[in-house]
């Protein structure tokens, strides 16, 4: 009897110890409930390397399963939310810093301006039109009266040569897909020509009709997610129906080599270009007078990117990267296109090349010098003229302009200074402030800095840095770091109304110009792309422990974000340096870079990827996929992974994978991994107001909640 108490004592004691011991585990690492995702048997043999694929089944974004499982998602995170009590002062806040009037940069078509306008909380832009620079505007084109709930949206206007005619393109619930219809603005009506299924084109004005590029019609259920290919050019005459659309052009042996075209202000000449991806594009062009004849070719080997800019007669100007990493602006007659007759008119300087506008008798060119804009006038023949006068460093976009033109306009932004845009004389060369931003705060207390740290192998690595003056460098500071690192795009300064709530609740904005950027041109761009993807996330975790050693911040108090190609990027990171992070956002982002080749327009990427057909880029993308390397014995940052189920650029069975796969594998990490799932939103081009707004609250609110921060509000 005394030996049964004895072993009924020692298991009492062990029960005791282990319930201890799980009770305070539970404690200090509290659980969240995610919903149950169910598994599936599939594996993917790929190289001789078996993956498994438990989640396969959440790439039907079509199915009853996986809408119960979207709901059920939102449901959980919406729980986690709702209990955030200063989430509603951050929507106010927001609300109150976006009810402001909004312009864009004005632009002259024919003898009438035009340009985009919000009210302040409108869901979509308003356009307008003047007879002269300060005359009544008459509203044009309001898509806000195209859907109840403004999930529609114009998604590029494009003017006839004669300014006869309008054809804008909308598009529904942030999809890619658009539609193209035509106004009549001397009769300010509709026609009835409604051209469905375009996808990545604009339409390039004739004198009956319009050029467009277009793949055929998605099979029923497939919308959002089949495989873009075998896209043709056509050309539709006004009045008629789109099944008569005359083909132009096609190459049904390069399925994927996808054509889009523009015509010459002068109307004379149709630019066919082709691209087989996201980088690299070829160059020909042929009289629209001689449809019967073939086009000369300018550049055939898809090596790098090259634009027309403008023409004179057959003259033409090009903007090329083809032995010059930051581009340069050469020209070339028709009847001798090839490059050992180019004559350079910009040659490639030490900053990088943008854009080139021609407008009147002068030719504007847009440089990138790390990573913030200057602009120069020089004449047609490249002779410099004079720089123009900013108010500081920043970013520019704007200087269109037509050969009749007398003036052009531009934005100017930085992060603590909202966009204001400059009505600029081409006669005098001089500027003058046309609209400045009524929005409801102050900067003056803001302070931006540029300033550079070594990535792991060395590389200076640009960073901006916006804070308040009275901040202290304690390590104390909520600090959210973004970036991007791809596609040759460049991250500049730029101003946000959202970051403003960062920025009045003692914040710190770091935006990291990391590789695979264009900010130094096509050889930054490479040094982050294909089998130097590992630099980009380099650079970023680098960025990170800059912050935390210069002051700024600590890992407490660290988070990072970023979307698409950034949504991979943050992916990426928190996988390799989950201990430095305490709040992270992956956006819309490519996690399975194993499968991402085979929806919608997916293939395209491979230039800057590879693909995992591919054996050597099959283990390069294995190695840094977000969804294949979740670390399970390290504690990962609270996560808030946001998609949207219109997205068809980056389809959603991405983020859906992604977030059931960490649900499953970090069940038990001490932080939330939650996801946001818009409905009737896509990639983010079109987003209504309303939805943003949202949005931006949710993304604050979680991150001030997780970091134990609070609100001023």
């Amino acid at each position: 009897m005394i030996q049964i108490k004895k072993k009924l004592t020692s298991i009492f004691l062990i029960f005791v110890i282990i319930s201890i011991f799980v009770f305070s585990k539970f404690v200090n690492h509290p659980r969240y409930f995610y919903p149950k995702s169910k598994k599936v048997n599939v594996v993917d043999s790929y190289h001789g390397v078996q993956i498994e694929d438990p989640y396969r089944w959440l790439e039907d974004d079509q199915s009853k399963e996986t809408k119960r499982w979207v709901n059920s998602q939102n449901r959980t995170t919406n729980r986690f939310l709702n209990k955030i009590s200063y989430r509603n002062k951050i929507k106010e806040r927001l609300t109150e810093l976006n009810d402001y009037e909004k312009y864009s940069t004005p632009f002259q078509e024919g003898d009438k301006f035009y340009f985009y306008k919000n009210d302040g909380l409108q869901n979509q832009w308003v356009l307008y039109v003047q007879d002269e620079i300060g005359s009544e505007p008459k509203l044009l084109l309001d898509p806000n009266t195209f859907s109840d709930d403004g999930t529609v949206a114009i998604s590029g206007i494009y003017f006839s040569h004669d300014s006869r005619y309008l054809g804008y393109a909308i598009s529904s619930s942030g999809s890619d897909w658009k539609e193209f219809h035509i106004l009549d603005l001397n009769l300010r009506k509709n026609l009835g020509d409604h051209i469905k299924w375009i996808k990545f084109s604009g339409m390039a004005w004739a004198e009956s009709g319009f050029f467009y590029s277009t793949f055929p019609k998605p099979m029923e259920g497939e919308e959002l997610s089949g495989t873009n290919e075998n896209s043709k050019v056509y050309f539709h005459k006004l009045g008629t129906d789109q099944n008569s659309d005359i083909l132009i052009f096609e190459d049904p042996e390069n399925p994927r080599h996808s054509p889009y075209v523009s015509t010459t202000e002068d109307n004379q000449f149709l630019i066919l270009y082709q691209s087989k991806g996201t980088h690299g594009n070829t160059v020909a062009i042929k009289k629209i007078t001689k449809p019967n004849n073939s086009f000369l070719s300018v550049i055939s080997d898809f090596e790098g990117e090259h634009g027309i800019v403008h023409n004179i007669g057959n003259s033409f100007y090009m903007v090329t990267d083809r032995n010059a990493p930051k581009n340069r602006l050469v020209s070339f007659t028709l009847d001798k296109p090839e490059m050992k007759n180019w004559i350079e008119i910009l040659p490639e300087s030490e900053h990088t090349l943008q854009t080139v506008s021609f407008a009147g008798d002068k030719l504007i060119a847009v440089y990138m010098v790390n990573a913030q804009d200057k602009a120069f006038v020089y004449t047609h023949g490249g002779d410099f003229i004079q720089e123009v006068q900013l108010p500081s460093p920043g970013s520019l976009s704007g200087f269109s302009g037509k050969k009749y033109s007398q003036e052009v306009f531009y934005s100017f932004e930085t992060f603590n200074q909202p966009k204001t845009i400059y009505r600029f004389n081409l006669n005098t060369l001089s500027s003058e402030v046309y609209k400045t931003s009524g929005i409801a705060f102050s900067p003056n207390n803001l302070v931006t800095s540029q300033t550079f740290y070594p990535s792991k192998d060395g590389t200076q690595i640009p960073i901006f840095i916006t804070h308040d003056k009275s901040i202290k460098m304690d390590g104390s500071n909520p600090t959210l770091l973004y970036a991007y690192g791809g596609f040759n795009i460049s991250m500049q300064p730029f101003f946000s109304s959202s970051n403003i709530i960062l920025l009045e609740n003692g914040g710190v904005y770091a935006l990291a110009c990391v590789r695979g950027g264009g900010e130094y041109g096509d050889n930054w761009h490479k040094s982050g792309m294909l089998e130097n993807k590992q630099n980009v996330f380099d650079d970023f975790i680098a960025g990170a422990e800059f912050l935390i050693q210069s002051g700024y911040t600590s890992p407490e108090k660290l988070a990072i974000r970023g979307g698409s190609n950034g949504g991979l990027l943050i992916g990426a990171v928190i996988n390799q340096r989950p201990d430095l992070y305490k709040v992270a956002f992956p956006a819309v982002g490519v996690m399975d870079m194993l499968r991402y080749h085979l929806f919608t327009i997916g293939w395209a990427w491979a230039v800057e990827y590879g693909s995992s057909d591919d054996s050597d880029h099959f283990y390069n993308l294995l190695s840094y996929s977000p969804l294949h390397n979740i670390n399970t014995n390290q504690i990962y940052p609270a996560t808030l992974i946001t998609t949207a189920d219109h997205d068809d650029r980056v389809v959603p069975a991405h983020s859906f994978k992604y977030a059931a796969t960490i649900q499953e594998k970090k069940w038990d990490n001490p932080n939330p991994l939650l996801i946001r799932i818009e409905t009737k939103a896509g990639h983010g081009a079109g987003k209504p107001t309303s939805k943003y707004i949202e949005e931006q609250a949710d993304i604050w609110s979680f991150m001030y909640y997780n970091m134990n921060e609070k609100i001023s509000y």
